[in-house]
């Protein structure tokens, strides 16, 4: 008999509630991005959008509260895009994104400045 796999919980539902299954993003759209991604890319199977949607969803959530906690140390309670690209900015996790909120980033002093001590 097969035994259950490390995403089984991901794949049947595991706990996440959503509406048209256990993925809150549109499955169809993330196999679009994964075609798009290179030509060598030709097939997909079922699963692996399933397991990009958790991945990109846990994403979200670790950005959102980065972002949030940037957004209550300036004593504010809505979210703006200045607290996501504060939370990229001092998270070396997510400077992969610096060039998406600050596209001339070598114009940016202060984050030359986080980036320079970043790296030493």
């Amino acid at each position: 008999m097969r035994q259950a796999g490390v995403y089984s919980g991901i794949l049947s539902g595991g706990g996440i509630s959503g509406r048209t299954g256990p993925h809150l993003l549109p499955l169809a759209r993330i196999k679009k991005i994964m075609k798009k991604s290179s030509v060598d890319v030709k097939m997909i199977s079922g699963e692996a959008p399933l397991v990009f949607s958790k991945a990109c969803e846990l994403f979200i959530e670790e950005l959102t509260k980065r972002s949030w906690n940037m957004t209550i140390q300036g004593k504010r309670r809505t979210l703006h895009k200045e607290d996501v690209a504060s939370a990229l900015a001092t998270t070396d996790v997510f400077d992969f994104l610096i060039n998406l909120v600050y596209p001339n980033a070598s114009d940016h002093p202060n984050l030359n400045e986080e980036y320079t001590e970043k790296k030493q």
